[in-house]
């Protein structure tokens, strides 16, 4: 379940729902986060809506701003249309120029920046027909008593976060 969930609710843990949570900096979806120079946090990264059926995928270049608190204060979002080439399945760690060129843009417009661990919480925001952002995803229906707080990565669910959220650990 996406949208808004009662975060006051707990999970089978008996833990409610992450106010903040660590990104990890890493070489793989998390390459690209870090602080800019006036202290502000940023996640850049490539989000995608998964081709379903008769509808294609569509590709993405994000960059999110958040303040030192964690708060997104900003977001930029370029459509890239569909991922060109050999088909290769949206959201594997093949780049394409048209997605170089978008992150080098969206990086360029906040330097200098430090590569490093983020802190940052849950949002949500609108674009190109999509929700996009660190979704914070509660129970499946008020009968799912064995789930768990997490929080993906969207579109194209790329990295799920669980607690614990200091940790910055994510699943692919």
């Amino acid at each position: 379940m996406t949208g808004h969930p009662d975060a006051g609710v707990r999970d089978a843990d008996g833990q409610l729902a992450p106010r903040l949570l660590v990104i990890a900096h890493d070489d793989y979806h998390a390459a690209l986060v870090g602080t800019t120079a006036d202290g502000r946090q940023f996640f850049v990264t490539t989000p995608f809506a998964w081709a379903i059926d008769d509808a294609s995928g569509a590709e993405f270049a994000a960059r999110y701003l958040f303040d030192a608190g964690g708060a997104l204060v900003d977001s930029t979002i370029i459509p890239l249309g569909t991922r060109p080439g050999n088909g290769a399945l949206p959201g594997n760690v093949a780049h394409f120029e048209e997605q170089e060129k978008a992150v080098e843009r969206l990086l360029s417009e906040i330097q200098p920046v430090l590569f490093c661990d983020i802190t940052v919480a849950p949002f949500s925001v609108t674009a190109h027909g999509h929700e996009f952002g660190l979704i914070l995803n509660g129970p499946d229906s008020e009968d799912d008593h064995e789930w768990y707080w997490n929080v993906t990565v969207e579109p194209g669910d790329y990295m799920a976060f669980y607690a614990p959220w200091d940790d910055g650990e994510y699943d692919t």
